[in-house]
């Protein structure tokens, strides 16, 4: 088993899709290892986005996913990192595929209701960096 780790941005979470996110994600076999809903500060969304501090985009990814509360979750299934991209979707909504996440619930590029590790190396920096671990081995 592998886990990787995952938000539910402030766009999902305000437009009421973070439940049929979760059952989504369940229903493709991912157990919830640890969940928590907090609303991120300008220092946490900088420190965990520092990796595209120098990207035009970053001022305005910080203030979106400052702007409102999310949910942040340790997932874990049979090549979780690799499979939760794939239900992600793409990340510009236009070119997701039908029935994955971003394709049903992102507004935009940018606010594309969910973030998901890229490997399993940032899965678990990402993992580490909001929940301890005893949050994480607890079952």
């Amino acid at each position: 088993m592998q886990k990787t780790f995952s938000i539910i941005k402030p766009d999902a979470v305000k437009n009421g899709n973070a439940g049929k996110i979760l059952a989504l994600l369940e229903s493709n076999g991912f157990r919830i290892v640890a969940l928590r809903m907090t609303r991120l500060s300008q220092s946490q969304a900088e420190g965990f986005y520092a990796v595209h501090s120098e990207r035009p985009f970053f001022k305005s990814l910080v203030t979106f996913m400052t702007e409102g509360p999310v949910i942040v979750m340790a997932l874990e299934r049979e090549d979780a990192v690799l499979k939760l991209r794939e239900v992600m979707g793409a990340t510009n909504p236009a070119n997701a595929a039908d029935g994955t996440i971003r394709k049903l619930y992102a507004e935009s590029i940018e606010r594309n209701s969910i973030h998901g590790s890229d490997a399993p190396e940032t899965a678990a920096e990402e993992l580490n960096y909001f929940f301890t671990n005893i949050e994480l081995t607890q079952r």
